[in-house]
C-alpha cells in the first residue's frame, strides 16, 4: 500500500505480529493495483462483458464502494483508474506535464461506475474502465486488522495504517484511546482531539500527494464529474464513523463535493470536518455534538 502501519494492542497474544502481516498480505493480493498479480489487476485486464468471481474482501470494498459512489452522487468513484493513471497518480507512475484535454476526456467516457456492475460475489466491467481502490482499501485493511484481533480475544486495540485509525476498547489506564485530528499544513486550525471507541477515523488532504507543473499544484483526489485534480481550496476532510472502511470514502467524497457537502453529511449522519483555504472550518452536526 506503500505505507507504514501499526497495532498498540493490551495484553497481546503470541504470535500477533504474524496474524496482522497476514491480514494484510491477503488484502494486498487481493486489491493492490501496483501488483500486476492481484485480483484488482486481474479483473482491470479482463474482457470487458465476462463476469469475474471475487475474493470475499474485495466483494464487500466494490459494495461499500458502490454504495457510497451512489449516496454521494458520484463524488466518490471507484472505476477512475484510468484516469489516475493519466494524471500520474496510478501503477503507471508519475509523467511529465499534464494531460490534454482529449486526454481527459477519453479517459472520462471510459470511466466510472456505470460501467461495473456487481452481482454479489461476481462483478464485470462494461468497457475499458479500471477500478481503483486507493480511497477505501485503507480503511478496509484498518477494519480488517481490527476485526481479526478482535476475533483473537484482543478487546483493547487500537489501528492504523498511513494516519486511518480504529479504536476499540480502552487503554489500561482506563481512558479511551485518545487522537488528534490530522492537521493540514499551512490552515491555521486548532488542534482536535477525539476518543476512538469503537470508532474509527479517516482523513483526506490536498497535501498527501500531489504534484507541481508550470507553478500550480496538482492534488491526487480527482473529481470524478471532472476528470480532474481538485481546484476547490479544501486542505482535508476528516470523517469519524464505526467503520475505516466507510471513514476513508467519505472523506474523500466530501473532499469532492467541497464545503457544499456538509449538508450532505448532515443529512447521512456522518461526523465530517472540513478546512478550506482560506474558508475556514465546517463541522457537521454529528461531529460537532462529539466534541460537545
Amino acid at each position: 500500500m506503500g505505507t507504514s502501519w501499526s497495532v498498540h494492542a493490551v495484553a497481546p497474544t503470541a504470535g500477533l505480529r504474524e496474524e496482522i502481516t497476514g491480514v494484510l498480505d491477503r488484502i494486498i493480493a487481493e486489491m493492490s493495483h501496483w501488483a500486476r498479480d492481484s485480483h484488482l489487476s486481474r479483473f482491470n485486464r479482463a474482457e470487458p462483458g465476462r463476469w469475474q468471481p471475487l475474493p470475499p474482501g474485495f466483494a464487500t470494498v466494490l459494495t461499500a464502494a458502490l454504495d457510497v459512489a451512489q449516496a454521494s452522487g458520484g463524488a466518490f468513484d471507484p472505476a477512475m483508474g484510468l484516469l489516475a493513471n493519466l494524471w500520474g497518480f496510478g501503477p503507471a507512475g508519475p509523467r511529465d506535464g499534464v494531460p490534454s484535454d482529449r486526454e481527459v476526456a477519453d479517459a472520462l467516457a471510459l470511466s466510472g461506475v456505470r460501467h461495473i456492475e456487481q452481482d454479489g460475489a461476481r462483478a464485470r466491467r462494461l468497457s475499458h474502465a479500471t477500478l481503483d481502490f486507493s480511497g477505501i482499501a485503507k480503511g478496509h485493511a484498518v477494519d480488517a486488522v481490527a476485526e481479526r484481533l478482535l476475533a483473537l480475544g484482543i478487546a483493547d486495540v487500537l489501528v492504523e495504517i498511513g494516519g486511518e485509525l480504529r479504536g476499540e476498547g480502552i487503554k489500561p489506564d482506563g481512558q479511551p484511546w485518545w487522537v488528534d485530528v490530522e492537521a493540514a499544513p499551512g490552515a491555521p486550525v486548532a488542534p482536535i482531539r477525539v476518543a476512538l471507541h469503537g470508532l474509527s477515523i479517516a482523513t483526506s488532504g490536498d497535501y498527501r500527494r500531489s504534484f507541481r507543473h508550470e507553478g500550480r499544484d496538482y492534488a491526487h483526489t480527482l473529481d470524478p464529474r471532472t476528470g480532474r485534480p481538485l481546484a476547490n481550496a479544501v486542505a482535508s476532510v476528516t470523517v469519524l464513523h464505526p467503520s475505516a472502511m466507510r471513514a476513508d470514502a467519505w472523506a474523500t467524497a466530501l473532499g469532492v463535493l467541497g464545503p457544499e457537502g456538509m449538508a450532505l453529511a448532515a443529512r447521512e449522519g456522518l461526523a465530517a470536518h472540513m478546512v478550506v483555504r482560506g474558508g475556514g472550518e465546517h463541522l457537521s452536526p454529528a461531529f460537532a455534538a462529539m466534541l460537545g
